[in-house]
C-alpha cells in the first residue's frame, strides 16, 4: 500500500512539473516560439515509462490539455502537433476511444487536414479492431467532406465487417458504388438490402431501397437507351423521333421500362433519355 502512495505522489509531483513548465512556456509570446505549449512534451512511450502504471490517469491528462490547446485559436501553427499529440494519448492508453474520435475531428473540421483525420482513425481501429466506429467515421468523412467515394467504399466495406456495425452501414457502401457510377454492382447490393428488409419486415428499409433500385435500373436504363440512340444515328444520319424506332429498326429488341413499369422520357432533339424523379415516386 505504501509503494501505491509513493507512486501516485510520484505521478503528481511529474503532472505539477508539467503544468508549471506549462504555465512557463505559455507567458512567451507564440509569436515568437512556436508551439510553446507542446515543445516539451515527450513520446507516450517515455511518459508511459514514468507513469508508474497510472498511464491511463496520463492518457485522461492529457486528453484534456489537448482539447483546452487546439481550441485555441491563438495558437496558429497549432494543428502542427496534431497527430503528434493524439498518437501519445494512444500511446498512454490505446483502448481509450474519445480521443481518436476528437483528433480526427480536430483534423477534419478544424484543420482542414482530412489526411491527419484518417490516420488517427486507423490508429484507432489498429489498436481497437473490434471498434466498428472508426471506419465508419473515415468513410464518413471520406464521402461528405472529401467527396471520395473510392475511399468512402473502402472504410465502410471495413466497417462491415465489424459486429456491430449499423444497419445502414451497408446501405452507404452500396451508395458508394453509385456515386462512382458502378449502377450495376449498386443494383446488386441494394436487391440484397431489399431481400433483407423483406424478410425482416421493415417497411421503411423496404422504400428506401426501393428508391434506390429504381435509381440505379433507370441509369442503366438510360446508358442503354443512349447508347442505342447513338447507334441509330450512326446508321440513319439522323436521332430516332421516339424511342419505339429503336426496336423497330431492331438496334433493340425490346424497349426497356422502368421499375414501375413506365416508359422514359425522350427528347428527339437533344437525343436524351430521362426518368421520373426517384424521390417522387
Amino acid at each position: 500500500m505504501k509503494q501505491k502512495h509513493v507512486a501516485v505522489f510520484l505521478l503528481l509531483v511529474s503532472l505539477a512539473g508539467l503544468a508549471g513548465m506549462k504555465r512557463l512556456l505559455d507567458r512567451l509570446p507564440r509569436e515568437s516560439v512556436p508551439g510553446s505549449s507542446i515543445i516539451y512534451i515527450p513520446s507516450g512511450r517515455h511518459l508511459k515509462t514514468f507513469s508508474f502504471g497510472f498511464s491511463s490517469l496520463l492518457a485522461d491528462a492529457v486528453y484534456l490539455w489537448a482539447i483546452q490547446y487546439f481550441s485555441d485559436q491563438r495558437i496558429r501553427d497549432r494543428f502542427d502537433y496534431l497527430d503528434h499529440v493524439f498518437g501519445i494519448i494512444a500511446e498512454l492508453d490505446p483502448a481509450y476511444i474519445d480521443p481518436y474520435m476528437t483528433g480526427a475531428i480536430f483534423a477534419a473540421y478544424d484543420a482542414r487536414d482530412l489526411e491527419t483525420g484518417y490516420q488517427i482513425l486507423d490508429r484507432g481501429l489498429e489498436n481497437n479492431p473490434d471498434q466498428w466506429i472508426f471506419p465508419f467515421q473515415a468513410g464518413h468523412y471520406a464521402q461528405m467532406l472529401a467527396r471520395d467515394f473510392t475511399r468512402a467504399r473502402a472504410y465502410f466495406a471495413r466497417a462491415m465487417e465489424i459486429p456491430g456495425a449499423p444497419a445502414f452501414t451497408r446501405r452507404l457502401y452500396a451508395n458508394a458504388f453509385y456515386e462512382l457510377d458502378d449502377f450495376r454492382a449498386a443494383l446488386t447490393h441494394w436487391l440484397e438490402i431489399y431481400k433483407q428488409a423483406e424478410a425482416a419486415g421493415d417497411d421503411r428499409v423496404l422504400q428506401i431501397a426501393s428508391n434506390h433500385i429504381y435509381k440505379n435500373k433507370a441509369a442503366i436504363d438510360k446508358e442503354a437507351l443512349e447508347a442505342a440512340v447513338g447507334e441509330y444515328r450512326d446508321r440513319f444520319g439522323r436521332l430516332p423521333a421516339a424511342l419505339s424506332d429503336l426496336t423497330k429498326s431492331g438496334i433493340l429488341e425490346q424497349e426497356p421500362r422502368d421499375l414501375d413499369g413506365d416508359a422514359y422520357s425522350y427528347n428527339p432533339e437533344t437525343g436524351e433519355v430521362t426518368s421520373k424523379l426517384w424521390w417522387k415516386r
